[in-house]
């Protein structure tokens, strides 16, 4: 008790010791500006009026003391409550971020090809990007999948395509991600049948499904079905790995899928919280302590262009889930509390004239992601904005990731840029914007109430439209696009081309599987998972594993629990 009230004490003549320090700063300030500063912009004036980050906030011109948090504390130390500084003590320190590159095209033996490659170039993460039936819960002999088959992604109908995808890769050595979310849960189920079969631990697994379905009615539309059993398979994924899989985390919260879709910094972080609330709340109803699943909560965001924002929001949403996870909910164990994130560089920045000027954006998001305590990292392709990248462009992107931790020193300092006037007063402004996003929501009813009153999407829609905007005249200046544009013929750089036979050895497989599977079995299983389906108090995933390892394809699947979850239709916001 002796020392908690010494460090109150301490905590207080701090407090004081910083309020004169910012009343003689802000003294100080305000005579700079009547003198220097008056006499200068007299002669010189500034080439704006007024200056804004790249969510909207205004830039003053200068910050000092006074902009400092009140108390210490909201600043801390890394490792420790309210985690601000980042999620653990030792951060690069101890061991980089992973490196995790993003690929999939084609069938999964040229995904593999490309994984193995990626792996001997030095990358410590997979991250597997699937296409677009396969997202959407379709075969690809579905009339609807024509054209499309590994055309974004890689294709996955049936359990032995995921074994293909994995084939001499040693999935207990390695992180997988895999970006899906209607259909995540299924993917999830091939992954563990495919582990089962090789005889690993499923303990011992690392790595995510997505399966963030709130942010697919909020900012990218990929649904199968409505938002509330689409939530009731969440939480099942959720219980499942809290139970089987101690290292795996179910689900990863996406606010880089809200600002492709046009949100700003602030909108990103507040809409990413308010899912993260909701989950919770979903699996907290049906019995599970928080502390029992919140550890394996994951998040992934963009980092955009503005870099000291970037900074600045990742750890706002830090210290903000920690501040929810334990006073909201009342979660214990600091592992409960850590944000841990993997980012992304901004695709939606990536520009078609002077692609390798793609190169430096993605190294400077990159840093600002690093800067802001990544636990994981993905940097774009130069070449993204026209396709899939190639292996030359993969290339250069984990270089730039490799550069960044043997060569800059950034690994070196923990939060390096902690304590800077203006990353700290910004890092206040956007928890702050986080609470009122929250409060505004919760007035609506809650996530899935404001996502049938289409406020996230109508909020997204006017931020997109307004960048569109200042773009289109100038004021968001786009190196190449908008300014210093190249007169002439376009630079010209090789682009990675799909095998345009690779959609039809897919049907045939997946053709010639369905012909041999058991079709005893494969009847079974199916009435086995849609009594499952039947009964919200049922987890899903035992009966999903059985179904694939029975060669149900996704489409089968998925179609059959249309009659029991229905679709989804949204209403339109223009």
């Amino acid at each position: 008790m002796a020392d908690d009230n010494t460090r109150r004490s301490e905590r207080g003549i701090a407090r004081l010791t910083t309020d004169a320090l910012a009343r003689a700063v802000t003294d100080e300030l305000a005579d700079w500006e009547r003198t220097e500063l008056a006499a200068f912009t007299a002669r010189r004036p500034e080439t704006r009026e007024s200056y804004l980050s790249g969510s909207g906030l205004p830039v003053r011109r200068v910050y000092t003391p006074a902009d400092l948090p009140a108390d210490w504390s909201d600043i801390g130390l890394p490792g420790r409550y309210p985690f601000t500084r980042g999620p653990y003590p030792t951060m690069y320190r101890g061991r980089t971020w992973t490196m995790r590159q993003i690929a999939g095209f084609g069938q999964a033996e040229e995904t593999n090809q490309r994984f193995r490659y990626l792996i001997a170039q030095g990358q410590t993460g997979l991250s597997v990007d699937f296409d677009m039936p396969t997202l959407m819960g379709l075969d690809s002999d579905d009339a609807m999948s024509l054209g499309e088959v590994g055309r974004e992604g890689v294709a996955i109908d049936v359990l032995p395509d995921m074994e293909a995808l994995f084939e001499s890769i040693n999935l207990e050595d390695i992180s997988v991600s895999m970006t899906i979310n209607p259909s995540a849960w299924i993917l999830l189920a091939m992954y563990v049948a495919v582990a089962e079969r090789r005889g690993y631990d499923l303990n011992k697994l690392s790595g995510t499904i997505q399966n963030d379905i709130l942010k697919e009615y909020v900012a990218q539309k990929e649904w199968i079905f409505p938002v509330r059993p689409s939530m009731r398979i969440v939480r099942d994924t959720i219980v499942y790995c809290s139970q089987h899989m101690a290292r795996y985390n179910p689900v990863n919260i996406s606010g880089y899928h809200i600002s492709e879709a046009g949100a700003n910094a602030q909108q990103e972080i507040a809409f990413t919280m308010a899912i993260t609330k909701a989950y919770v709340e979903d699996v907290v109803a049906t019995g599970v302590d928080v502390d029992a699943f919140a550890p394996r909560l994951s998040f992934f965001f963009v980092s955009q262009a503005d870099i000291f924002e970037e900074v600045a929001k990742f750890r706002a949403v830090r210290r903000y889930y920690a501040k929810m996870m334990r006073e909201h909910f009342g979660a214990r164990s600091p592992e409960s509390m850590r944000l841990r994130f993997h980012a992304q560089t901004a695709a939606a920045t990536l520009t078609k004239p002077q692609p390798m000027n793609n190169i430096i954006r993605t190294a400077l998001q990159a840093l600002s992601a690093v800067l802001g305590g990544a636990q994981s990292l993905h940097t774009n392709g130069l070449d993204e904005a026209y396709t899939i990248p190639s292996e030359q462009a993969m290339k250069i992107a984990l270089r730039t990731q490799q550069i960044l931790a043997d060569e800059t020193g950034v690994t070196s300092v923990i939060d390096p840029l902690g304590g800077s006037y203006y990353v700290e007063n910004l890092t206040c402004e956007l928890e702050r914007g986080i609470d009122d996003h929250m409060r505004k929501i919760e007035e609506l009813g809650g996530v899935e109430a404001a996502i049938e009153q289409g406020f996230f999407q109508r909020e997204i829609s006017d931020t997109a439209y307004d960048f569109a905007r200042r773009k289109a005249n100038g004021d968001r200046p786009v190196v190449g696009v908008n300014k210093y544009i190249d007169e002439g013929e376009p630079e010209k750089i090789e682009t990675h081309q799909l095998d345009p036979a690779s959609e039809a050895r897919q049907i045939a497989r997946l053709e010639q599987i369905r012909a041999d599977r058991a079709p005893d079995r494969a009847t079974a299983a199916l009435e086995q998972l849609l009594a499952v389906a039947k009964d919200d108090s049922a987890n899903l995933m035992p009966a999903t594993i059985e179904a694939v390892k029975a060669h149900l394809s996704m489409g089968e699947i998925t179609g059959a629990l249309r009659e029991v979850f229905g679709s989804y239709t949204e209403t339109p916001v223009f």
